[in-house]
């Protein structure tokens, strides 16, 4: 069958992409490359469209050589092993394979399509060599890949979120939109995950999920994903698992971003609402450090802690949006926190006591005799004026999909697939990536299987 060079009827489109964010555009703009014609659904107002890439800033990507955006080198193998240490191994092979091959194109196509990448020279960023950063963030590539769709004759409407899919054996019938139905050729599933879905949350997490903060966008629902098993379509992943970091407890509950993390806990003590340590602050320093936070302090009392810091440790602190709160006594701080003060005072009077110093370096302060300790980096906290920041875990996306072959076909319960709905993004994230992270990995799956699932659509429609 030939397909349409020009816009079909909206309601009967080749290819309907569910979403708005990174996947979901690349998806439209490779469909629409390949001669279909693509409607594009994104559930928010086009204020808020996009999902959580608007808040993005980078990509991974493999590179044999040093280029005008990455430096030095960062090998397919490499990547593997970085995705293996990061999942345990969990993650599907082929689709693992796929993502690493294919990001090595990832710039090209992006610069083709409109999106400026920031070049290493600029001094803007630290120089990386595993990712290469957008230029202006996540808003601008948005922005140029909206109007990259735009010019290629995507029909792109807001306000329009899926609220149901009908099939029939295995092919996708019907596409509800309130009450409007759409009957595509071929779909792609881009709609993200669960982490704005209050209820969603809370089957898992219980009331705990109430003390979360969602870091991105309020339009990631469960809608779609929720219906799957009923109509015998295969869900994989965990349920009950997020990747969660440590974030300021005072920002609103959607779209604060990367804005919104703390990130100096090794530079002071970090106690709960009764007043008690509870991990070492300093036992990982790395990036990893931001989740193992968030997943803690899901467990924690109303899912808040307190990092205190004194006035030392505020002029190494890095900046932050939100100022932290101050007090010129500990009593005073207790009293801000509504922590017991003499619970406090006894936590820190303890720490401070328990201090070693082997050098002049504070890196290499630590306490001795003290549960828990704290490994390095342990200075003094005497000197006033006090201050805090209050945490609370802030959840990025959900860790539950929908199951896909190899060639990004929706699977059903009973081993086999949907012929014309594909997935990309993360909604199908889980399948390579069931647990764990890699800084700019999110995108580089939004974009890899969008333009796969994209081409894959289109190819379908064809046939």
């Amino acid at each position: 069958m030939k397909l349409s060079t020009s816009a079909q009827p909206p309601a009967a489109p080749d290819v309907l992409v569910v979403g708005g964010g990174t996947a979901a555009l690349c998806a439209a703009i490779s469909a629409r490359r390949a001669g279909a014609s693509v409607v594009l659904l994104e559930q928010a107002p086009r204020m808020q469209r996009g999902g959580n890439t608007r808040h993005s800033r980078n990509l991974r990507v493999v590179h044999e050589m040093s280029t005008a955006f990455s430096a030095g080198t960062y090998s397919a193998a490499e990547f593997e092993a970085d995705l293996l240490r990061a999942t345990g191994g969990r993650g599907d092979p082929a689709l693992t394979q796929q993502l690493v091959q294919a990001s090595a194109a990832i710039p090209e196509w992006l610069l083709a399509a409109g999106v400026r990448l920031q070049p290493t020279t600029s001094g803007v960023l630290p120089v990386s060599r595993k990712t290469v950063f957008l230029l202006g963030g996540g808003m601008f590539m948005l922005n140029a890949l909206y109007d990259t769709a735009a010019r290629l004759g995507v029909i792109i409407r807001y306000d329009a979120g899926v609220t149901a899919l009908r099939f029939s054996d295995r092919h996708l019938e019907q596409a509800w939109v309130g009450q409007e139905v759409l009957r595509p050729r071929t779909a792609i599933l881009c709609s993200g995950g669960a982490q704005a879905d209050q209820a969603w949350l809370e089957r898992s997490w219980g009331a705990a999920a109430r003390g979360f903060i969602n870091r991105g966008t309020p339009f990631a629902k469960a809608t779609l994903l929720a219906s799957m098993p009923r109509q015998g379509i295969m869900l994989t992943g965990d349920p009950g698992a997020a990747y969660l970091v440590a974030v300021d407890a005072r920002y609103p509950n959607a779209d604060g971003g990367i804005v919104t993390r703390i990130r100096c806990m090794p530079l002071g003590i970090v106690v709960d609402a009764t007043g008690q340590r509870r991990h070492d602050e300093s036992g990982d320093t790395a990036s990893t450090r931001y989740a193992l936070w968030g997943q803690r302090l899901a467990t924690w009392p109303r899912q808040t802690g307190y990092l205190i810091l004194d006035a030392a440790g505020m002029r190494d602190a890095p900046p932050s949006l939100y100022p932290p709160l101050l007090a010129d006594s500990l009593d005073a701080l207790a009293m801000r926190l509504q922590i017991p003060y003499a619970a406090l005072a006894a936590t820190l009077e303890r720490y401070n006591t328990a201090i070693i110093s082997a050098g002049d370096a504070p890196e290499t302060w630590r306490t001795e005799r003290l549960q828990p300790p704290k490994s390095r980096d342990a200075r003094p906290i005497t000197e006033p004026p006090f201050a805090a920041y209050p945490m609370r875990p802030g959840i990025t996306w959900t860790y539950h999909g929908v199951a896909v072959d190899a060639r990004l076909r929706v699977q059903r319960q009973d081993g086999g697939h949907i012929d014309n709905l594909f997935a990309a993004g993360m909604i199908m994230a889980p399948n390579l990536l069931p647990s764990g992270y890699l800084s700019g990995l999110a995108m580089t799956i939004g974009i890899v299987f969008g333009c796969l699932a994209g081409t894959g659509a289109a190819d379908y429609a064809r046939r």
